[in-house]
């Protein structure tokens, strides 16, 4: 395959060596875990946590005579991703044996897919930043292709002082291995890219994307240049597990390239492993090319054929995608790129703001979302998931700040309270007391009170209209924010004459 590059070198992507600018170029393989009950070729579950050998049929301990069959919800998956990625989805692929030898590779081989993938070239559109002005980088990866394989199982060196034990659990669950072109030039576009592809097959369901627990992993090939001059040699950075750890390894790795480059030496092509501890990469094994695996098609399997009917009955059951429901929230909401971009971040969010939104006053909500749940789930280190407010008690505040019945000061404090205590918003104001005081008559005394305690800022206030937002301040405060401020603002204005 020759490599086009077509992107314009940006010197904000630039990384200094003694003897000049440097350019990183950046492609990654991911390998993501197929949403799907059964594996790839039996029908062992595919559970994650299970005891060792657990989930192991006798198809995945290849077992003689046991042969492959394979799971239709895989292929669906599959297809419905590569709809998801805007990509050519091929009607006829071919299962090919991919041969080498590890111990938690019962086989000897895995089955993969090498010359005719299920998906072809597609692509990912990815917004890095916000930068120092809050703007956004629109950049687009491509991807080259995306194919079935099964996983293989997992060797275990630390459950015996001399021995390694397998676990084959893993063996034979479905992953797609979505391979990107070289299209990114920073750390910072590749954990965007990654965000993005992980926040896309979470809105498809066709995979969870945690990469806490190997679900999903990312290989990430990095190599520099001199801007703009020719692709270097690559080095693969393998099983990658989490998206800071993909930043901080193309880091550490193109500053060792260009160390050795400027020493006057050689990037030798090979597969390395990034340790997070001590923030660098070390050499794992020489860089295998395709001939080494000596593929050939799987006798076992006939080569997987659907017409283009299969597709689009897919193709018509995809659910909205996070760039199709941010044009949504900017065009029809009429919120902003930035706030837009949040909201689809992920799904669950996403979700969660529709659900306080229906009905209900779209910015108002945003705000709410992204400042105060959001804010509160982010310092208490907690995702979405966790949130402690629901979106009907969220929503069930902001019908009450629409009603009239709370300020907003009040619904802060509703916030809180709910946040910490749980409860049902409209109980909580009940019962303590914290409904706004609407009764100017009320008002009226209160704002008298703190005008005649206060005749120095009466004259400041005249003379200055300005202070007249001290006085309320003071009125809200003598009335424990309960006061309407619609209300208190005017009777401090007429009070003071300035209206």
């Amino acid at each position: 395959m020759t490599l086009v590059d077509t992107r314009t070198p940006d010197p904000k992507n630039f990384i200094s060596g003694a003897t000049g600018d440097w350019e990183i170029v950046v492609g990654m393989e991911v390998h993501a875990q197929v949403t799907s009950e059964a594996k790839l070729f039996s029908g062992a579950s595919t559970d994650f946590g299970g005891a060792p050998n657990d989930h192991v049929s006798l198809v995945d301990a290849a077992m003689p005579g046991m042969l492959p069959v394979i799971n239709e919800e895989c292929v669906r998956q599959a297809v419905r991703t590569g709809l998801g990625l805007k990509a050519e989805i091929k009607h006829r692929s071919v299962f090919d044996r991919k041969n080498y030898f590890y111990p938690d590779l019962p086989q000897g081989y895995q089955i993969s897919q090498f010359k005719d993938p299920i998906v072809g070239e597609g692509i990912v559109s990815v917004s890095v930043g916000p930068d120092s002005k809050g703007e956004f980088e629109e950049i687009a990866v491509g991807v080259e292709r995306l194919h079935l394989e099964q996983d293989a199982g997992k060797s275990m060196h630390d459950q015996h002082p001399t021995m390694s034990y397998v676990d084959l659990n893993r063996s034979g669950v479905a992953l797609m291995e979505i391979v990107s072109k070289p299209d990114m030039r920073s750390a910072d576009e590749a954990k965007a890219y990654l965000t993005k592809l992980r926040t896309i097959l979470r809105y498809l369901g066709t995979c969870d994307g945690n990469m806490d627990e190997g679900s999903m992993r990312a290989d990430v090939n990095v190599s520099v240049r001199r801007p703009g001059g020719d692709f270097g040699t690559r080095c693969e950075i393998k099983n990658v597990n989490s998206i800071r750890f993909v930043g901080q390894c193309i880091e550490a790795e193109a500053r060792r390239q260009v160390a050795i480059l400027e020493d006057g030496g050689a990037i030798d092509q090979e597969t390395r492993l990034y340790d997070p501890a001590k923030g660098e990469t070390r050499a794992m094994r020489s860089k295998e090319e395709a001939h080494d695996y000596r593929y050939f098609p799987d006798p076992d399997l006939l080569p997987l054929e659907f017409d283009q009917a299969y597709v689009d009955a897919l193709l018509e059951g995809l659910p909205e995608l996070p760039d199709a429901k941010k044009n949504r929230l900017i065009r029809d909401a009429g919120l902003s790129a930035y706030d837009a971009s949040i909201l689809v971040s992920e799904k669950a969010i996403a979700d969660y703001y529709e659900a306080v939104a229906k009905g209900r006053d779209a910015k108002q909500a945003a705000n709410w979302v992204i400042n105060d749940l959001l804010g509160a789930l982010n310092k208490a280190g907690k995702d979405i998931g966790e949130t402690p407010v629901a979106a009907e008690q969220l929503g069930a505040i902001l019908d009450m700040i629409r009603a009239e019945t709370i300020s907003g000061k009040i619904a802060k404090d509703l916030f809180e309270i709910v946040w910490n205590e749980g409860g049902d918003p409209e109980k909580i104001v009940d019962e303590r007391g914290m409904k706004q005081v609407t009764d100017t008559g009320a008002i009226e005394t209160a704002v008298d009170e703190v005008i005649a305690a206060n005749p120095d800022k009466v004259e400041q206030a005249r003379a200055k209209p300005t202070m007249a937002g001290w006085f309320v301040g003071q009125v809200m405060k003598a009335t424990g924010g309960k006061a309407n401020p619609q209300a208190v603002n005017a009777l401090v204005k007429q009070k003071l004459g300035l209206e």
